[in-house]
């Protein structure tokens, strides 16, 4: 299994990789093959061209699971990931599954990964388990934060990685 995280924090190294790569590796038993902190890219994120980052795409888009995570910018995902996911075909350019996983400073944005980056997900073919992952990010290191979330979540991500093989 190809498992891959995809972090749109603009600062590189963020909780929001903490809590992604968390995540990757409770679902998937390992610590994930790929990690793509946006941030690392600067300008070429910009260039449609980069041989590099069309290489991540095609890696992410081919992974059986993928964490998307971001920090909550007024009330959605942060631009930076938004011209990532922009790179992908509409239907066809996920493969697997995906987690839409946002933090955000209080419970009052909790809807976020739901109504923003859910959507977005589905629309490029990733297919979404249960409801999107919303963490207070001052508990980005704390397991409890994600217990409900895993207990909930795992099982289903278990059934279709082992329908997927």
């Amino acid at each position: 299994m190809t498992t891959a995280v995809v972090v749109g924090n603009p600062k590189p190294g963020s909780r929001t990789l903490g809590a992604a790569t968390y995540v990757a590796a409770e679902l998937s038993g390992s610590e994930p093959d790929l990690i793509v902190d946006l941030a690392t890219l600067g300008p070429t994120i910009l260039d449609w061209g980069d041989e590099h980052v069309n290489d991540l795409v095609t890696q992410v888009g081919e992974a059986e699971l993928v964490v998307f995570a971001s920090p909550t910018y007024k009330a959605a995902y942060t631009g930076l990931l938004k011209l990532f996911l922009d790179r992908f075909a509409g239907g066809t350019g996920l493969s697997g599954i995906a987690i839409p996983l946002m933090l955000g400073g209080s419970p009052a944005h909790s809807l976020a990964p739901e109504l923003t980056l859910r959507p977005v997900l589905t629309d490029i073919g990733g297919t979404v388990p249960g409801r999107g992952l919303y963490v207070i990010d001052s508990a980005y290191d704390d397991p409890a934060a994600y217990a409900e979330w895993l207990t909930a979540t795992k099982p289903i991500v278990t059934t279709l990685l082992k329908a997927g093989s």
